[in-house]
């Protein structure tokens, strides 16, 4: 059964970059040795890769990414860093009343 990946880069001026692959290792060398100059990653090496998940269903991986693509960074981070309980109050909008 083949395996797929949603990952994120931690690029060195601070920013997130998430991705789909179904090889990790291959695709992490590619955004680390700059083959394609025209990537967001290319001009923010070095990289570091600080998550992901593997799924058996390219359609669900797809479906994932994009979602995780729209995220905040607060977000985004505690997913990284396994603090799911934030989650849900990092969804909510917050609204200024002033």
């Amino acid at each position: 059964m083949k395996t797929y990946y949603v990952y994120i880069l931690k690029c060195s001026d601070g920013t997130y970059y998430t991705g789909f692959t179904s090889n990790l290792e291959q695709r992490f060398v590619a955004h680390k040795g700059g083959k394609h100059k025209d990537s967001y990653t290319y001009s923010r090496r070095p990289l570091s890769l600080v998550f992901y998940a593997e799924f058996t269903d390219p359609s669900i991986a797809i479906k994932t990414e994009k979602q995780i693509k729209k995220w905040s960074k607060a977000k985004k981070e505690a997913l990284i860093n396994n603090e799911f309980e934030k989650l849900p109050n990092l969804s909510k909008k917050n609204f200024n009343y002033n």
